[in-house]
């Protein structure tokens, strides 16, 4: 028995699989999940009864994004650990519930955290299940796995030798881990080294090994080329950040490294934008983050001609990165020789895919779940449409419905002939 159904027509869909956009595409939602797709007008009877319809007046019609890299314990104001860290849990638990309402209001129905306080955390997606919280489908790591001292090691994920590696993945999957973070190098962390591996090759392939043994994906941050080709080797699932070619007095591409990435078919993200939106907040900074940007966009040019995928995160809460960050990172992975379609696959398909969550989210299509935006415009022509959010549904439910923004005259004078219809929500 049919508990709810709704149907969203929307001038243009982008199911998220990299295929053309469809002109006046509709959806089918009942309980929660995609149950058809229809180019046009469906017949009346083919819809159930009591089915209310969107009309999203120029708005097209896409799957809920994904940022794959953030970091809900942290408040993305320029405050970085320990301080950001040394409040009470309650007010970091209030720091992440901020961040999840954030996010879900940029349209980030799925997002995966790269490491935090594991009690927060879960604590949060409990109440985003029972309905007391807003926020996107959670997927968490917990802590990172770092080394004594290293990068992230605040969060309480400390473990040494090959023994205390695997110790510590079996720790994180008591947890109720989703997944494992790796820190492969040091970081923004004081005292950590960035142009050198944390872990040994034989601690490395431990990490590794015993997450894939528990059915954990392993996700490796790395800032230099050394660490890099450990984490290949060992056979990780992801690598975090393009600027892991750091060495002690410059950063240098290395091809022979780049080159194992793509043969191994391990996707990068590339974390451009946290350079962006330090610049923004810091003009003192401008010339140090500037040229670290400038780096940054080489090294995935560089990497993006070896035939390397991406995926799309922001590694927001970290210094100044919101967490409705996402469209500037499309933008700069756009300016690296993505095309927008490319862009957009890599927050949405290919993302669901690196996070094991292909027969859940991340594209339209019948059986998945019904998370989806609408974005006024284009995005596949403009990515700043993803900055234009004006719909917002996760699992069935509609957390956001812009009505002034879609009655506007500019978007009724986009739509031309169609101008004469306004958006109804209806029964």
């Amino acid at each position: 028995m049919v508990r709810s159904a709704t149907l969203l027509k929307a001038e243009w869909l982008i199911d998220g699989t990299g295929a053309p956009a469809l002109e006046q595409g509709a959806v089918l939602v009942r309980d929660g999940y995609i149950a058809e797709i229809y180019r046009g007008e469906p017949l009346a009877s083919a819809l159930p009864q009591n089915c209310r319809t969107i009309n999203l007046l120029g708005a097209t019609l896409m799957p809920g994004l994904i940022d794959v890299h953030v970091h809900i314990c942290l408040p993305a104001n320029g405050t970085v650990p320990p301080r950001a860290i040394s409040e009470p849990e309650g007010v970091i638990q209030a720091v992440a519930l901020k961040n999840a309402g954030v996010a879900l209001h940029a349209g980030i129905t799925t997002l995966p955290d790269c490491g935090g306080f594991p009690d927060v955390l879960s604590s949060l997606r409990r109440a985003i299940e029972l309905g007391h919280a807003d926020g996107p489908r959670l997927v968490l790591a917990g802590w990172p796995v770092t080394i004594s001292g290293g990068h992230q090691h605040y969060f309480g994920g400390e473990a040494d030798g090959a023994d205390g590696a695997r110790t510590k993945v079996r720790m994180a999957a008591k947890w109720g881990a989703d997944y494992v973070k790796i820190i492969g190098s040091g970081g923004g962390t004081a005292g950590t080294i960035m142009w050198q591996p944390s872990f040994s090759n034989k601690e490395m392939t431990a990490l590794v090994d015993e997450a894939h043994r528990l059915r954990r994906k392993a996700v490796v941050h790395s800032l230099c080329a050394e660490s890099t080709a450990q984490a290949v080797a060992a056979g990780a699932d992801e690598i975090e950040h393009a600027g892991f070619f750091i060495g002690p007095d410059t950063i240098r591409f290395d091809p022979d490294v780049g080159r194992k990435i793509g043969e191994a078919k391990i996707p990068v993200c590339p974390t451009l934008s946290v350079s962006r939106f330090i610049i923004d907040a810091q003009p003192a900074e401008t010339d140090l983050w500037e040229h670290s940007l400038k780096d940054d966009i080489a090294n995935a040019v560089a990497l993006h001609r070896l035939g390397v995928a991406f995926v799309a995160g922001t590694d927001a809460g970290w210094r100044w990165s919101p967490f409705s960050a996402l469209c500037t990172e499309l933008q700069l992975m756009n300016e690296v020789g993505l095309s927008q379609m490319e862009c957009i696959v890599a927050a949405t398909s290919r993302a669901a895919e690196v996070l094991g969550l292909k027969d859940i989210t991340g594209a339209i299509r019948p059986a998945l779940s019904a998370d989806m935006i609408a974005v006024q415009g284009r995005p596949d022509h403009d990515l700043r449409a993803i900055s234009r959010v004006v719909m917002v549904m996760k699992e069935g439910r509609i957390h956001r419905y812009d009505t002034d923004t879609l009655q506007s005259p500019a978007v009724l004078q986009e739509i031309g002939s169609n101008a004469s219809t306004t958006p109804r929500l209806s029964n």
